[in-house]
């Protein structure tokens, strides 16, 4: 072999070796720089909400209005006769039943009235015994002509007169009696005893008409309230079933304050207001309504029966209508079209669209999509599987 064939030998050797360095440093560069193929996409993370189950149920219909608690009876306590206030026997704010006493007026004037009514009628039923037995003689004495018929006739005229005297003064007794009774002031109802109005010591008059207390009947109670024209047949329809119950609630709607029934529905409709105004009964044992306060009154007029329901956070209302967002196997969600009947208390009852069983979302929907997969809270799955258990069942 020729000097020049041995040295393109070496040399081409070490050629080699050098492009072998070369290609692992660029494929080195390559890969820092980024130009190693794309990894393989991961799914999105799903979108954590809220859910809820598809049941059936059974669904009150309720009507509200505002009402304003009205007392069966006030009574404005007065003095019927004249005379100075000798003791108050009541505190303010008292519980008072029909009768008890509330006040007493210086008795001792109409004492002495009915004590001479009393010894009137006394003489002047005397003085008729004696005509009497005088009557008795002069017939005796008639029947034998022993006596003229006048003075028989004027006898007989005695009598009448006096018997009608002992009337008038047992009239006269009845009435100083009354008087006499009036000077014990009493409470003509049961109720709760309002501020007193008057001390110890003053002087009451008829004419004056001064008030001694006001008495409030607190038990049962009533609420008159109104409710749009719109609702006239759906309470004649419940009024014709049966007795209607009203709730009683707070301004807030969040405490209820007694159940009670409905009694009256007006004869007709306010036509400036377009509303009809109806009257119901609470016994308010609590004694949590009050004459004159404003409450919310809620009327159950019919039940739904057995209608599928879902809460009503769970329907949107979009282009085409209202929808839901229905959890599928795999957890993803669909939308789907529902129709509702109405809403009741953050309820809705469901007349298509939706199967007891099925899950909703009730919570997060401005995430999703159709497709979307969701992340459901474990007690949701628990009710979930429960559901559809039942379903098999």
């Amino acid at each position: 072999m020729s000097i020049f064939a041995t040295r393109l030998k070496k040399y081409g050797a070490r050629l080699l070796t050098g492009m072998g360095l070369a290609a692992v440093v660029v494929l080195a560069i390559w890969k820092e720089q980024g130009d190693a193929p794309a990894a393989i996409p991961h799914a999105p993370p799903a979108v954590p909400v809220s859910t809820a189950i598809a049941e059936r149920a059974d669904v009150p219909l309720y009507l509200e209005g505002l009402g304003t608690v009205q007392a069966f009876n006030t009574d404005t306590v007065t003095t019927r006769v004249d005379g100075q206030v000798q003791n108050i026997a009541f505190a303010d704010g008292q519980d008072v039943r029909a009768g008890d006493t509330l006040a007493q007026i210086d008795p001792r004037p109409y004492q002495a009235v009915f004590d001479q009514a009393v010894a009137t009628r006394v003489k002047d039923e005397a003085q008729l015994a004696n005509a009497q037995l005088d009557l008795t003689r002069f017939q005796a004495l008639w029947a034998q002509n022993a006596i003229a018929q006048q003075m028989f006739t004027a006898q007989q005229a005695m009598v009448a007169q006096l018997s009608a005297q002992v009337k008038m003064d047992q009239a006269a007794i009845d009435a100083a009696k009354a008087n006499l009774d009036y000077t014990t002031i009493r409470s003509p109802i049961s109720g709760r005893a309002g501020i007193r109005q008057i001390d110890m010591g003053n002087n009451l008059l008829t004419s004056s008409n001064t008030t001694v207390v006001v008495v409030t009947q607190m038990q049962p109670i009533a609420v008159v309230f109104s409710l749009p024209e719109e609702d006239l047949t759906e309470v004649v329809n419940g009024t014709r079933s049966g007795s209607l119950v009203a709730i009683a609630l707070s301004r807030d709607n969040k405490t209820e304050l007694d159940r009670g029934n409905i009694v009256v529905l007006d004869n007709e409709v306010n036509q400036t207001s377009g509303t009809l105004k109806l009257k119901a009964t609470f016994p308010n044992v609590r004694e949590k309504l009050w004459p004159g306060d404003f409450v919310n009154v809620k009327l159950l007029v019919a039940v739904d029966r057995n209608v599928v329901t879902v809460p009503s956070a769970a329907v949107q209302r979009g282009a085409d209508g209202q929808y839901a967002y229905v959890v599928n196997p795999g957890a993803k969600v669909a939308i789907r079209p529902v129709s509702l009947s109405r809403f009741q208390d953050n309820v809705a009852v469901i007349s298509r669209g939706l199967q007891p069983g099925e899950m909703v979302v009730t919570a997060g929907q401005y995430r999703l999509e159709p497709g979307t997969r969701v992340e459901i809270p474990k007690t949701d799955l628990a009710l979930l599987r429960t559901s559809r258990l039942r379903k098999r069942g």
